[in-house]
């Protein structure tokens, strides 16, 4: 047993960030956190408040154990330099073991307390959002842009090697997300094996189940005269060709079509930018992950993209004009005869998403309203 002076770690660690002068600024304790100070006390106060794991209690004899700041900080290490637990105790003084159960109980606890609101689909104002910035880019319609990463799985075990080893060679679990214009990830699907492709990912995730049950919030605009109904997502020409889906046009000919492309692959490019922002913020998913048990790994992921949307919400351009677009009607509710009526709408639906003549109806469509805003400038 190794005698730790977990007091005197406490108070340095206090001292160090969390005093009323604290000895490292605002500035310091951003990139060292990632996230404002006000921001780490709203988390660390809800995670203490959900699990009293986190509350400083004494042990047998009487002694102080770790401080919350100690168990919650050794977490945010972990997470944002993506180092080993055994890392944390020159300056935390905190165990290894100690340390992994810090981690999987706080991510347990951000799940369940952010998790509702800051992995929830698009509402009606959200969309409203969504469609209006969309429409300010050239883009009407448009709900986010599409794409998957992987991330590589040091500890997979051998009999699962093989099934979890793509096109690099070494195990990965996939992530597929939409993101918008500021980075928010409104979609997560976390845990295909990295021997898929992304097609292979698409139809697995609950993406359109929405869409598809009738149950999705209305999404209303029109090109070049034309009324549509249902939001689309910018991809890479791996998707197929859904009409949800506007890829970009391989070798175009023409300068509406080579508009069309430069645009589309310069919005497209949102999704990329936010795996980016993921992994420089929470370098535990840049790096090999360590965990041998795959649900730790999803709970990890989770936490990193509920804290991800936390931290654009918290610096979010309050002042922006886009917040004096952000209402829409409430969606309708349709009522349903029986259950064969509601079976064929909902085939109906599936249909409609994969229909390929809708999808090159409007990307021309598209195509058309891209030039006539842009092209003759």
């Amino acid at each position: 047993m190794v005698n730790r002076p977990r007091e005197e770690a406490a108070y340095n660690l206090w001292r160090d960030y969390f005093a009323e002068r604290p000895i490292h600024d605002d500035e310091i304790f951003r990139r060292r956190f990632r996230m404002s100070k006000t921001l780490f006390h709203r988390i660390a106060d809800a995670v203490k408040d959900h699990d009293t794991f986190f509350v400083q209690q004494r042990d047998g004899v009487g002694k102080l154990g770790l401080s919350s700041l100690q168990k919650i900080t050794a977490v945010f290490r972990m997470l944002a330099y993506g180092v080993p637990a055994d890392a944390l105790d020159d300056y935390l003084k905190i165990g290894e073991s100690t340390a992994i159960r810090c981690m999987k109980k706080f991510c347990q606890a951000i799940i369940e307390v952010f998790g509702p609101q800051y992995l929830r689909r698009p509402n009606s104002d959200d969309i409203a959002r969504l469609l209006y910035i969309g429409e300010e880019r050239g883009f009407p319609g448009m709900l986010g842009s599409l794409d998957c990463m992987h991330w590589c799985w040091k500890n997979c075990p051998k009999a699962w090697a093989g099934m979890y080893s793509g096109r690099k060679g070494s195990p990965t679990i996939i992530l597929e997300a939409v993101a918008d214009y500021d980075l928010w990830i409104w979609h997560a699907y976390f845990g295909l094996p990295g021997s898929n492709n992304d097609i292979n990912v698409l139809e697995a995730s609950h993406l359109f189940a929405d869409l598809v049950e009738g149950n999705s919030p209305p999404v209303n605009y029109k090109i070049v005269g034309k009324d549509y109904n249902v939001g689309y997502y910018l991809a890479d020409g791996i998707y197929p060709k859904w009409s949800t889906l506007v890829q970009t046009i391989h070798d175009p000919q023409g300068r509406k079509k080579t508009l069309f492309a430069t645009k589309q692959e310069s919005y497209r490019k949102d999704v990329e930018r936010e795996f980016g922002v993921l992994q420089s913020r929470w370098a535990i998913i840049k790096g090999p992950a360590r965990f041998w048990d795959k649900r730790v790994l999803h709970d990890i992921m989770t936490t990193c993209i509920i804290m991800h949307n936390m931290i654009i919400e918290d610096e979010r351009d309050l002042s922006a004009p886009i917040r004096e677009f952000n209402e829409a009607p409430a969606p309708t509710v349709e009522m349903m005869i029986d259950e064969t009526t509601r079976f064929n709408q909902f085939l109906d639906r599936h249909r409609k998403i994969k229909d390929k003549k809708a999808h090159y109806e409007l990307r021309d469509a598209l195509i058309e309203h891209i030039w006539q805003r842009h092209g003759r400038t």
